[in-house]
C-alpha cells in the first residue's frame, strides 16, 4: 500500500442522547464517514488519499467535525453533501473548502 498523501479523520464520537457537548455520531457522522468512504471507491484514490474514523476531535457543538492531515485542516458542520466538494476541491484540488473550515478562534 502507498503512503497517501492526505489523511481524514471523520469524528464518530458517541455518546449517551442528551449528554451537554452532544456527538457527532447522533449528527450523522456515520453516513458523512460512509460517504467518504464511498467517494473513496468511486474514485479508485487510495494512493492519494486514506480515510479513517475518529473518536472526539474537539468542537462537538460544531460537528460533524472532519481533519485533513498533514494540512492540518479541520471542517465543521459537514454532510454528506459536503463529501465531495472537499474531494474536488480539497483532497485532489489542494484547497480547502473556505465555508466548512472550522472557526480559528475554535481551532
Amino acid at each position: 500500500m502507498a503512503k497517501p498523501k492526505k489523511h481524514v479523520f471523520v469524528c464518530s464520537q458517541q455518546r449517551s442522547p442528551g449528554h451537554p457537548r452532544g456527538s457527532c455520531a447522533h449528527k450523522g457522522g456515520a453516513e458523512v464517514l460512509q460517504t467518504f468512504w464511498a467517494e473513496l471507491q468511486k474514485r479508485n484514490c487510495y494512493e492519494q488519499v486514506a480515510v479513517t474514523y475518529s473518536g472526539c476531535l474537539g468542537p462537538c457543538d460544531l460537528g460533524i467535525n472532519v481533519v485533513v492531515y498533514p494540512d492540518a485542516v479541520m471542517y465543521s458542520a459537514v454532510t454528506k453533501d459536503d463529501v465531495a466538494e472537499i474531494f474536488d476541491q480539497h483532497l485532489l484540488g489542494g484547497t480547502p473548502v473556505e465555508r466548512l473550515l472550522t472557526p480559528e478562534p475554535v481551532w
